[in-house]
């Protein structure tokens, strides 16, 4: 699959059309097939689905067609395609939505990462997954702790993060959670994988801690307001965040994650990093998670060492200096204070 960027006043889905044709006129010259292909006339991207021997005869076929060549080529698996494009149809090879409008490519990414620190996890999470398919999200994988879903319309994704969120607020055990709903392009102008950047985004927003926010980009909700349904209300449980907000998020969230295991690593570490002052990183860190750096800081070790409990066979200990705490008992007590219950009580409930 294929992106192309286009840098003209004049683009057209009917400009798209008609290179397409051209590249249907030689395709089988160099051993490719075009499927379908993707118009987002806004943001001027054409995304190309086609099968070839390799990424040169594909690029091939645009440039000895109509010279218009992709920025990137990137290889998909059936099974990946299916559940983030496979809605929709098609006119000639062109995507559209079920109403018959232009399916721009963009997909939105919800993830929601949930803990219970009772037994009653997995019913929270088999009731997630109906919500989702209820907002006609497709569950793309459920690891762990953590459930992503994919959804053609932005409206289906912030009404079904809201839904999510009221189901958990209303819980009676002992519950940790954060959610983020991004929007993305499946291919991007660099990058090796499917929708690489955007789950990059959302892992990034929900590797914050268990804070019980729910993140939102300003891309989901420019998408939301095409498609004509007042989402408005439901945007105010969210925090927004811009294209810097994101930015920024992804390098926090590096951050901490390269420096898990130092149990030196200060909040003056991480204003260094990050190359902003106390007060400017303080204030930056306060509004998009709601928390003080310190507090992030644990607050992302807490998560690792739980990600680490659930899905490795390792002592309290081992765990404990991997999440960065620099004895098992000040982890054991830093644990037991955040979440009602020990490390060691944590684990045998997971087995």
């Amino acid at each position: 699959m294929d992106i192309h960027t286009v840098d003209s006043d004049e683009f057209s889905a009917e400009d798209v059309v008609k290179a397409h044709m051209e590249d249907l006129a030689i395709q089988d010259q160099f051993g490719v097939k075009q499927l379908k292909y993707w118009v987002n006339e806004q943001a001027k991207t054409i995304f190309c689905l086609m099968e070839g021997p390799d990424k040169d005869a594909c690029n091939q076929v645009h440039l000895q067609s109509h010279g218009n060549t992709a920025c990137n080529i990137i290889e998909v698996a059936d099974n990946e395609y299916n559940l983030f494009m496979g809605q929709g149809t098609d006119v000639d090879d062109l995507a559209k939505t079920d109403s018959g409008e232009l399916d721009p490519g963009y997909r939105t990414i919800l993830l929601t990462n949930i803990v219970s620190f009772t037994k009653k996890e997995q019913d929270h999470l088999k009731r997630i997954m109906e919500v989702i398919k209820e907002h006609n999200g497709i569950i793309v994988r459920e690891p762990d702790h953590q459930t992503m879903a994919t959804f053609m319309y932005a409206n289906d994704a912030i009404s079904c993060a809201t839904s999510i969120k009221n189901l958990l607020d209303k819980a009676s055990d002992n519950l940790e959670f954060n959610l983020a709903v991004v929007s993305g392009k499946p291919v991007d102008e660099e990058g090796e994988t499917f929708f690489e950047e955007t789950k990059l985004r959302v892992n990034g927003l929900c590797a914050l801690g268990l804070n019980s926010q729910l993140y939102l980009d300003k891309e989901t909700i420019v998408l939301s307001d095409k498609e004509m349904s007042d989402q408005k209300e439901k945007q105010n449980n969210f925090t927004i965040l811009d294209s810097d907000d994101l930015l920024f998020s992804m390098n926090l969230s590096k951050i901490v994650s390269d420096n898990f295991t130092r149990s030196d690593f200060t909040t003056e570490d991480l204003f260094n990093a990050l190359g902003l002052s106390k007060s400017q990183a303080s204030r930056k860190i306060k509004s998009l998670t709601n928390m003080a750096p310190n507090q992030l800081i644990q607050e992302s070790r807490l998560l690792r060492a739980v990600s680490t409990m659930i899905k490795a066979n390792k002592t309290i200990a081992e765990i404990g200096y991997e999440s960065g705490f620099n004895s098992p008992t000040y982890f054991t007590r830093v644990f037991k204070k955040r979440f009602g219950v020990s490390p060691t009580d944590f684990s045998k409930q997971l087995a």
